[in-house]
C-alpha cells in the first residue's frame, strides 16, 4: 500500500490519491507511518504523499492531516525513533502547519495543553513542533472559542494562560522553557510564563536548575530581566535559610523535604553565577537590570536581596570591566550602611523595639568568602578586591602633622573602623582557603606596608601578622617576596619597621635565609646616614636578640604539628651548630655597640630594649651588663669625694652652633638598674644548681661594681645641691639661648637620675628605714628642682615644662602606691611611717600611677619594661584599680580637706581621676578582660576567683552604688562645702560604669530612677555639674525609651525659668527638675535639650528614609502592598507621636526669653530641621498615594492642626524676638561708634559678628516653613482632604508689614502734609516711605 501511495503521489494523480487515502482506516495509515519511520525508511516522502492526498479544503483531508499530526507527535515522543529521523519527521511537519485550518491548529494546541497538563510529554522532541503551531495560530483571523469568536492572536493567549495556569510534570519544565523561546510572546505573555517557571524550582532537582537557568536567560532576551533575576536570587536564599535552620537544629516541617547536601547545593549555585555571568557578558542590559534590582532592594530591608549567592553573583560580574567600578561601590555603600543602621540601632532602645535588627552585610559578605571553597574560583578575585578595597578606604587616616591616630583594634566602634576590619577578614579567610592566591594578597599587603609611607598602615601589619600564624610554613613558599620587602627597611618609618619585623618574626624562626637576608639589611641599615636608618637596624636586631636564645631552642605556640616537622630540621641544624649561634648573638651585640657612640635616639632605643633581651636571653646578661657598665664608667667620677657624682657636660654636645642631648644619662642608669634587679633574681632563683664558682665570681664582680656605683650615686646626689648642677634659682631656662637649653637638659636629666635612684633603693632597700630616708632625701631633691622648674615655666617656655615622662617602671608604681596604702605588716610600719608622713611623697606616687594610666589609655602600652606586654600591664592596673579605691572610699575627701590646704589638687581628686581614667581604658583597651578586672579588684574574692563566673552587671552595680553613696554625700552637705571638681568626677564615673550595666536588667532601672531623683531634687548653680549629670540622665534614658518625654518636661522648666519673650505675659511657676534654675537654664540646659531633639530628628528621619525606601521596594520587589502597609503602620504612628511631643517641646522654647547668643543660633536651626523632616513626612504620604499604597491616618492631621497652631505662629513670633535683639546690639554698637575706643570697637565688632551669626538660620527656616505648606498643598489636592485650614498666612519675609509702625509713619505723613504745599504732597509722601522702608537696609546687608 505504501508503494501505491508513493506511486500516485509520484505521478501527480491527486484524485487517485485522493481515493486511496479515503478507503484506508486511519490506524492502517498510522501504521504504515509507523513502520516506515522504525524501520528507517525515507518516512519524509511518505508524509508529504499522505498530506498531498489530504487537502485542508475537504473536511476529511482536514481530518487526516490532524491524525497523522497526532499520530506523528505520540511517535516521537515515544523515544522509539532514531534521532535524526524524529527531527525530519518534526520538521516537515513544521512545514505543513501553516496549510492547516484553524480548528485543527486549535486542536493540537488543545492536545498538547492536555499532553502537558497529564505528563505524557517525556523527551520533549515534540514541543518543537509547538512554537510552530502557536506562531500560525497567532496569524489566524478568526477561531471560536466556546460560543464565540477570537482573533488568533487573543486565542494564542488564551492557550498559555490555561498552559501557565495548569500543573506541570517537573520532568518537563526544562523543555516548556526551551520550547517558549521559539514561541512569539507579548511582555505580559512572558511574564505569566517566567513566574510560572520560577514556581516550578523547588519542586525540580538540584541537578536540574543549571540547565533550566541557562534556558532562561536565553528566553529573557525578550524581556523579564528583572523578574528572572529576582526569582532565583530569592530562591537560592530561602535555601540559605534552610541550610542555616538545619545547622541550628531547628525543627521545621519542611526541612525535611527541602534539606539538601551543602556541597551539592554551592556547586548548583556556582554553575548557576557561570551561565549568568556569561549571559551578562552576551547582554549588558542584563547586568544593567541585576544592578538596578538590587540598588532598589537597598533601599528597603538589604537582606531582602542581599545574600551569600547575590553578593557571590556580584563579585563575579564584577570581573566584567564595565561593572567593576559600580559593583564594589554597591557593596561598599551597602556594607557601610548596614554598619551605620545598626549602630544607630544600638544606641535607641525606641528604634530597637520598632524596627527589628536586620541581617548584617558583613556576615553574608563573610559567608560568601567560606562558601567560596565549593569550586566558585570566579568570585575569589573579586574577594581579594573587595578585602583591599574596604581596607583602603575605611582604614585609619593619619592625623594633622602626619600624626597616626591611634585605633584599638579590639573594640572597633565607627562603621568605617568595623569597614576595614571586615576587610582584613575577608582576607584572612580568603588566604587560608583558597591557595592560589595567596601570593597575590601577601604581595599586595607588603606593597602597601612598603609604599604607604605617609599614612597609617596598622591594619596591613595587623593583617599580615594574622597570615603569618595562620599559615607560616604556607608563606615559606613566598619567602621572596619578605626578603624582597627587606630590602626596603631603611627607608620605612620605624614604626613601620617594627610592626614588619614583629609581623615576620615567627617566619624567621623556621627560614633561615629570610633570617640571614634580615641580618645583612640591618648592618647595612646601621651604617647609613640616616638616623631612622640606625634606629630601624637597633628595633630588628633587639628583635633578634629576644627571639633568638643561644641554643637556638624553638618555642612558638602558636604553630600546629606540621610546623614542628620543619622546626626540627631548623634545631638540628641550628644544635650542630650552637657556637655558631652564639657567635651570632654576640656579633650582633657588636653592631649594637656602635649605638653607644651615637646620637642620644639610638641609644634611648637600646636602653629601652636591652631589659627585654636580657630577660628573653638570659645567657647574654654577662655581655650586655659589662656593656652597660663600660659606659657608665664614661660618665661616673670615681672619687668619692667628688660632686656631683656624674659628668654632665659629657651628656651633652655642641652642633653647628646648636646644643643637643647626647647621652639620655638617666635612660642608661634605668636600664642598668632593672636588668641588676632582674639578672640578681635570677641568680637567687638559679644558685643552687650553679657548681660553676669561678664563674659566679666573675659574675659577681661586675655585680658587685654596678651595686656599689649605684649606692655612691644615691649618696653622692643627697648631697649635692641644686648649685652643683648649675641648677640655682638664678639659672636661666629661657629656650632663645644655649644657656638656657644646656640648663633644661640638665634639669631633666638630673630629674631622672633621681627617679631611677628612688626606684633603685626602694627596691633593695627590704624595708630597711635608712634605704627609705634615702628615698624620701632623694624625692625632696627632686621635688625642690620639679617645682623651680614650675617656677620657671610659669614665667617663660621651658623645654621640661612640657610633660616629661617618669622613668619609673609600670611595676614599682604598683608595688609602691600598694605599700604606701594598702601594707599592713607589723614588721613595715616604721619604715613605711617614713616615706607616708611625706604627703607630697605621697601625692607624687598617686601621680605616677595617673601619668602611668593615662598613656594606657591613650596608646594601649606603657613606657619601660613590660609596658608592651598585655597581661602585666592589665594585673599592674587591677592593682593600682584596688588601691585607688580604697584609699578613696576609705578616707572621705572632706576629711582630706579639713588638713592643711595644699597646692593644687588632693590625693582623693588624683584617685578619683585614675579611676575615671582606669574604667575608661578597660571599657577602649581591654574589653574581653572585664570580668577579670572585676574579680581582681575585688577585696573579697581573693582566692574565690575560679570558682565563680562573674557578673558584669552586678559587680558594676555595686561599685556605682559606692560613688553614688559619696555624691549624695557631697550633696547633702552645705553649698560652701560641695566640691565641683570631686562631683564632676563622681558623674563621669558613674556615667562610665553604667555603661556596663545590661539596659534590661533592674541594676539599669536603679540607676536611672537614681539619676532622676537627683536631678529633680537638687537645685545647685553648677554648670558643668549640671552638664555632666544631664547627659548621664539622657545617655540612660534613649536606652529604656525615647527621651521626647523628658524634653518635653524640660523645655516647661526652662520656659518658667527665663520667662516669655511677651513680657507681659506671667508664666505658670513649673518645677520637674529643680536642677534647672537661672544660672544652668541657659546655655546649658538649653544646649542639651536642642542636642538631644537633633539626635531624634535623626531618628525620625532614619525612619522616613526606611518607610519611603521600603514604599519603594513594595513597588519595586512586586510584593504585596497591603501586607506592606499593615508593616508600616507602626512606624508611622510612632513617628507622628514622636514629632508631636517635640513640637510641644519646641513650642515651649521658642516662646522663652533665651539670651542672645549660641542657643538661639541653635534653636533655629532645629527648627529648620523640624520643618523639613516635617515636608520629608507630606512627601511620604504623596508618594504613598501616587503609588496607592498609603492613606492619611487622622493622628497626621492632628499633627498638622498642632504644627499649624502651635509652632508656625510662635516660631514668627520668636523671629521678631531674635531680630529685636539684635536690633538692640547694633544700635549699642552704632551709638558706641562715635567713642572710637579701641576695646569699645573690638566688643562692637564681636556684637556685630554675632548678630550676622544668629541671623543665618532665619531666612533658611522660612524657606522650611513656606516648602512645608507648599507640600501641605499638593498632598490637600491628592487626598482631598484639606490640610491648609490649619495654616495661617505668615508674616515674616524679606519685609513685614507692623501694625503700630504704620500707624506712626502715617500720622508722621499727616503733620508733613499741614507743613508742606499741596503740590508737593504726592513726592513728599513718597520720600517718607522711602525712608522709613526697611527692605532696602536688608538688602544691602545681604
Amino acid at each position: 500500500m505504501d508503494q501505491k501511495i508513493l506511486y500516485l503521489a509520484a505521478g501527480e494523480d491527486t484524485e487517485g490519491l485522493q481515493q486511496c487515502l479515503q478507503q484506508m482506516k486511519e490506524n492502517e495509515i498510522g501504521a504504515l507511518i509507523t513502520t516506515h519511520a522504525l524501520k528507517g525508511k525515507d518516512i519524509g516522502m511518505l508524509v508529504r504523499a499522505i498530506f498531498k492526498g489530504s487537502p485542508c479544503s475537504k473536511h476529511e483531508g482536514a481530518a487526516c492531516r490532524l491524525f497523522v499530526y497526532k499520530h506523528c507527535m505520540q511517535l516521537v515522543e515515544s523515544g522509539d525513533l532514531q534521532s535524526d529521523i524524529a527531527t525530519d519527521m518534526i520538521g516537515l511537519l513544521m512545514l505543513e502547519a501553516h496549510h492547516l485550518p484553524g480548528a485543527t491548529l486549535a486542536e493540537l494546541a488543545s492536545l498538547y495543553v492536555d499532553a502537558i497538563k497529564g505528563g505524557s510529554i517525556m523527551n520533549g522532541k515534540s514541543l518543537d513542533l509547538f512554537p510552530t503551531i502557536l506562531t500560525v495560530l497567532a496569524s489566524q483571523e478568526s477561531l471560536s472559542y466556546g460560543e464565540g469568536q477570537l482573533c488568533g492572536e487573543e486565542y494564542k493567549k488564551q492557550v498559555i494562560n490555561t498552559l501557565c495556569s495548569s500543573r506541570w510534570d517537573p520532568k518537563c519544565v526544562i523543555h516548556l522553557a526551551s520550547m517558549f523561546r521559539d514561541v512569539p510572546v507579548s511582555t505580559e505573555e512572558l511574564q505569566f510564563v517566567m513566574m510560572k517557571v520560577e514556581k516550578m524550582f523547588p519542586r525540580l532537582d538540584l541537578q536540574e536548575l543549571p540547565p533550566l537557568v541557562y534556558q532562561l536567560l536565553l528566553l529573557s532576551a525578550k524581556g523579564c530581566k528583572k523578574i528572572l533575576l529576582e526569582g532565583i536570587i530569592k530562591f537560592f536564599h530561602q535555601q540559605d535559610q534552610l541550610q542555616k535552620e538545619e545547622q541550628m537544629g531547628t525543627e521545621s516541617m519542611e526541612l525535611e523535604a527541602a534539606s539538601v547536601p551543602k556541597d551539592q547545593l554551592r556547586h548548583v549555585e556556582g554553575t548557576i553565577i557561570l551561565h549568568i555571568v556569561f549571559a551578562i557578558k552576551l547582554d549588558h542590559d542584563l547586568g544593567r537590570e541585576l544592578i538596578k534590582y538590587l540598588k532598589a532592594g537597598q533601599q528597603g530591608d538589604t537582606s531582602l536581596v542581599l545574600c551569600s549567592f547575590s553578593i557571590a553573583l556580584l563579585l563575579s560580574v564584577a570581573r566584567i570591566h564595565r561593572f567593576e567600578d559600580q559593583v564594589f561601590e554597591f557593596l561598599k555603600t551597602s556594607t557601610i550602611k548596614s554598619f551605620k543602621d545598626r549602630l544607630f540601632q544600638q544606641n535607641s532602645k525606641f528604634l530597637q523595639d520598632l524596627i527589628p535588627a536586620q541581617c548584617s552585610v558583613s556576615e553574608m559578605i563573610l559567608e560568601t568568602v567560606s562558601n567560596s571553597v565549593f569550586g566558585w574560583d570566579h568570585v575569589t578575585q573579586s574577594l581579594v578586591q573587595l578585602g583591599f578595597i574596604f581596607m583602603d578606604s575605611f582604614g585609619p587616616k593619619g592625623g594633622p602633622f602626619g600624626k597616626v591616630v591611634e585605633i584599638n583594634p579590639v573594640a572597633a566602634k565607627t562603621p568605617a573602623q568595623q569597614a576595614s576590619r571586615l576587610g582584613a577578614k575577608i582576607l584572612l579567610e580568603t588566604f587560608k582557603v583558597h591557595e592560589p592566591i595567596r601570593s597575590e594578597i601577601l604581595e599586595q599587603v607588603l606593597n602597601r606596608v612598603v609604599t604607604k609611607t605617609s599614612s597609617p598602615i596598622s591594619q596591613y601589619l595587623d593583617l599580615l601578622s594574622d597570615i603569618v600564624v595562620s599559615a607560616p610554613l604556607i608563606l615559606l613558599e613566598s619567602s621572596s617576596k619578605v626578603i624582597e620587602a627587606f630590602d626596603h627597611l631603611s627607608y620605612l618609618p620605624l614604626s613601620t619597621v617594627q610592626g614588619l619585623l614583629k609581623a615576620v618574626q615567627p617566619l624567621l624562626k623556621i627560614s633561615v635565609s629570610m633570617k640571614d637576608s634580615l641580618i645583612l639589611v640591618l648592618r647595612k641599615a646601621m651604617f647609613s646616614s640616616q638616623l631612622d636608618s640606625r634606629k630601624s637596624a637597633v628595633a630588628g636586631f633587639l628583635l633578634l636578640l629576644k627571639n633568638f636564645k643561644l641554643l637556638g631552642s624553638l618555642t612558638y605556640s602558636q604553630c600546629s604539628q606540621t610546623v614542628t616537622a620543619s622546626q626540627v630540621q631548623v634545631d638540628v641544624h641550628m644544635r650542630h651548630n650552637a657556637s655558631a649561634n652564639e657567635a651570632l648573638c654576640l656579633e650582633i651585640l657588636g653592631s649594637l655597640k656602635r649605638c653607644l657612640s651615637q646620637q642620644s635616639d639610638v641609644r634611648l632605643m637600646l636602653y629601652e630594649g636591652l631589659f627585654d633581651v636580657l630577660r628573653r636571653n638570659s645567657q647574654l646578661a654577662n655581655t650586655i651588663l659589662q656593656t652597660l657598665l663600660s659606659q657608665l664608667n664614661r660618665y661616673y667620677e670615681l672619687e668619692e669625694d667628688l660632686l656631683p657624682p656624674l659628668k654632665l657636660e659629657s651628656c651633652i654636645t655642641t652642633q653647628g652652633g646648636q646644643i643637643y642631648l647626647q647621652e639620655p644619662l638617666a635612660h642608661l642608669l634605668s636600664c642598668i638598674q632593672n636588668c641588676l634587679a632582674w639578672y640578681k633574681q635570677s641568680l637567687l632563683q638559679g644558685s643552687k644548681g650553679n657548681d660553676d664558682e669561678e664563674e659566679e665570681d666573675n659574675e659577681d664582680s661586675f655585680q658587685c661594681d654596678l651595686e656599689e656605683q649605684l649606692n655612691s650615686i644615691t649618696r653622692r646626689m643627697i648631697k649635692s645641691e641644686l648649685e652643683d648642677f648649675e641648677l640655682d634659682k638664678s639659672a636661666d631656662f629661657s629656650l632663645t639661648s644655649n644657656v638656657g637649653i644646656k640648663n633644661n637638659i640638665y634639669a631633666v636629666l638630673v630629674m631622672g637620675v633621681f627617679e631611677v635612684l628612688i626606684e633603685y633603693n626602694f627596691i633593695t632597700s627590704n624595708y630597711s628605714t635608712n634605704r627609705f630616708e634615702d628615698v624620701i632625701s632623694l624625692f625632696n631633691r627632686y621635688h625642690k628642682l620639679s617645682e623651680l622648674l614650675k617656677e620657671k615655666s610659669g614665667k617663660g617656655k621651658s623645654l621640661s615644662s612640657n610633660k616629661t615622662k617618669s622613668l619609673l617602671t609600670f611595676s614599682f608604681v604598683s608595688s609602691l602606691l600598694t605599700a604606701l596604702f594598702r601594707d599592713n605588716a607589723q614588721s613595715h610600719e616604721e619604715s613605711l611611717s617614713i616615706l607616708r608622713s611625706n604627703n607630697e611623697f605621697m601625692r607624687y606616687t598617686v601621680n605616677m600611677a595617673l601619668q602611668k594610666i593615662q598613656q594606657l589609655e591613650e596608646t594601649g602600652h606603657a613606657d619601660g619594661p613590660d609596658g608592651q606586654n598585655i597581661e602585666r600591664t592589665f594585673k599592674y592596673l587591677c592593682d593600682i584599680t584596688r588601691v585607688l579605691l580604697w584609699r578613696y572610699t576609705s578616707i572621705p575627701s572632706a576629711v582630706e580637706e579639713s588638713g592643711k590646704k595644699e597646692k593644687g589638687r588632693t590625693i582623693s581628686l588624683l584617685c578619683l581621676e585614675g579611676l575615671l581614667r582606669i574604667f575608661n581604658a578597660m571599657q577602649h583597651r581591654y574589653q574581653n578582660k572585664i570580668q577579670q578586672f572585676f574579680s581582681a579588684i575585688d577585696v573579697t574574692s581573693d582566692g574565690e576567683e575560679e570558682q565563680e563566673i562573674v557578673n558584669i552587671t552586678e559587680k558594676a552595680a555595686f561599685h556605682i552604688r559606692q560613688f553614688q553613696r559619696s555624691l549624695v554625700t557631697q550633696l547633702s552637705g552645705d553649698e560652701e562645702d560641695f566640691n565641683s571638681k570631686e562631683a564632676q568626677l563622681l558623674v563621669s564615673i558613674l556615667s562610665t560604669l553604667s555603661r556596663l550595666l545590661e539596659p534590661t536588667s533592674e541594676q539599669f532601672a536603679q540607676m536611672l530612677t537614681w539619676t532622676m531623683k537627683i536631678c529633680k531634687e537638687n537645685n545647685l548653680e553648677d554648670v558643668q555639674f549640671c552638664k555632666g549629670l544631664m547627659s548621664m540622665l539622657f545617655s540612660l534614658f534613649v536606652l529604656r525609651k525615647s527621651p521626647v518625654s523628658l524634653l518635653q518636661e524640660l523645655s516647661r522648666d526652662v520656659h518658667s525659668r527665663l520667662g516669655d519673650i511677651d513680657q507681659d505675659i506671667e508664666i505658670e511657676e513649673q518645677s520637674h527638675f529643680a536642677m534647672v534654675n537661672a544660672k544652668t537654664a541657659a546655655p546649658t540646659v538649653v544646649q542639651l535639650i536642642l542636642s538631644q531633639v537633633e539626635k531624634v530628628l535623626e531618628e525620625v528621619d532614619w525612619l522616613i528614609t526606611k518607610l519611603k525606601a521600603q514604599l519603594s521596594s513594595d513597588r519595586v520587589l512586586t510584593d504585596e502592598s497591603s501586607q506592606g502597609s499593615t508593616t508600616r503602620e507602626p512606624v508611622e504612628k510612632a513617628i507622628i507621636l514622636q514629632l508631636g511631643t517635640l513640637l510641644t517641646t519646641f513650642h515651649e522654647l521658642i516662646q522663652t526669653s533665651i539670651p542672645s547668643g549660641g542657643c538661639v543660633d541653635i534653636l533655629l536651626k532645629e527648627m529648620g530641621k523640624m520643618y523639613n523632616i516635617l515636608t520629608s513626612l507630606v512627601k511620604y504620604y504623596i508618594h504613598g498615594y501616587t503609588t496607592n499604597a498609603a492613606h492619611l491616618p487622622a493622628r497626621f492631621e492632628k499633627l498638622v492642626k498642632l504644627s499649624g497652631s502651635h509652632l508656625t505662629p510662635q516660631c514668627y513670633a520668636f523671629i521678631t524676638y531674635v531680630q529685636n535683639i539684635q536690633n538692640e546690639t547694633m544700635s549699642f554698637a552704632g551709638g558706641a561708634e562715635k567713642k572710637k575706643d579701641k576695646k569699645e570697637m573690638a566688643s562692637i565688632t564681636a556684637a556685630t559678628a554675632r548678630v550676622l551669626r544668629e541671623t543665618k538660620p532665619v531666612p533658611n527656616l522660612i524657606f522650611a516653613i513656606e516648602q512645608y505648606e507648599k507640600f501641605l498643598i499638593h498632598l490637600t489636592k491628592k487626598s482631598k482632604v484639606n490640610l491648609m485650614q490649619y495654616m495661617k498666612l505668615s508674616t515674616s519675609r524679606d519685609f513685614r508689614i507692623n501694625a503700630a509702625t504704620l500707624d506712626a509713619a502715617l500720622q508722621e505723613q499727616e503733620e508733613g502734609d499741614v507743613q508742606q504745599d499741596g503740590n508737593d504732597d504726592d513726592a513728599q509722601s513718597n520720600t517718607t516711605v522711602d525712608e522709613n522702608r526697611e527692605p532696602k537696609k536688608k538688602r544691602r546687608k545681604r
